[in-house]
């Protein structure tokens, strides 16, 4: 799943694509083999405020149009807000990435439900404006695992259908550097969930504070976390680097499947 950030502030520049550079990143995350390709219009790093409907809309919805007539690779939405979904999704959207798992609008569920669309689950503790300020958890990946089977339960419950929920942990969304590492050092006991689960660990804080590189430097890291997710069973993988990740987790795959072998996507 390549990022492409319609906005002015997501935390790597590299994710920001506005007007005609959108239309070149989006080309390239193609031709580097990306299965979907991600749209936000409100970033959601940590110290994020929320933009106003309006504002949002007229991010995202010029960025899918443009990628939308040029090419027919699937789309995501990532979105909190229902209306956006629902613009999005009419104009040739096919799954929605949602950060708040469905809480923040109570008519996305029942958009989503609707619609028979995909829907990404994702845990964070509080907002991204205050996310970071001293998160603390008795068990991190134990919560963050049992609150997404709750999130998932619910979505069921509001008409989703089994098949159409992904699991994502939101590495560092409300989590220590240490919480990170658990979650992913334990993230088969979610992939085991009978969901598929998605990772977002491109280029983010906990890797910059193992290697003691900032955000432009974590390529390599990010890889490393890649192919070590892969490992546990993650399926999904949000990320800047398209053609480097696709290459790193064919490897991985290759290693762990036997030659030819392609890492599972959902769609």
């Amino acid at each position: 799943m390549g990022v492409i950030n319609a906005t002015p502030d997501s935390f790597y520049p590299g994710s920001r694509a506005l007007g005609d550079a959108l239309v070149d990143v989006a080309a390239a995350m193609i031709a580097g083999g990306a299965s979907i390709i991600d749209i936000g219009g409100e970033s959601t790093r940590p110290g994020a405020l929320y933009v106003s409907l309006d504002e949002e809309l007229s991010r995202v919805m010029p960025a899918v149009a443009a990628i939308r007539q040029r090419w027919e690779i699937p789309l995501s939405v990532d979105t909190r807000k229902a209306e956006v979904a629902r613009q999005a999704l009419d104009s040739g959207v096919d799954m929605v990435n949602d950060v708040s798992a469905l809480d923040d609008d109570p008519a996305m569920a029942g958009l989503c439900a609707a619609r028979g669309v995909r829907v990404i689950l994702m845990h964070k503790k509080g907002i991204p404006a205050t996310m970071q300020d001293k998160p603390y958890y008795e068990d991190c990946a134990s919560e963050v695992f049992a609150w997404l089977l709750a999130a998932a339960q619910k979505a069921l419950l509001a008409g989703i259908a089994m098949d159409k929920i992904v699991l994502d942990p939101g590495i560092g969304f409300g989590k220590r550097d240490e919480d990170n590492l658990d979650i992913l050092n334990r993230l088969d006991e979610l992939c085991s969930s009978g969901y598929p689960v998605l990772v977002g660990l491109s280029r983010k804080a906990f890797i910059g504070a193992i290697t003691g590189r900032d955000a432009s430097r974590r390529l390599a890291g990010s890889l490393g976390a890649a192919c070590m997710a892969r490992s546990r069973g993650a399926r999904l993988f949000r990320v800047h680097d398209v053609a480097e990740t696709v290459d790193a987790l064919r490897v991985c795959d290759a290693i762990f499947f036997g030659k030819g072998a392609q890492a599972p996507i959902v769609l």
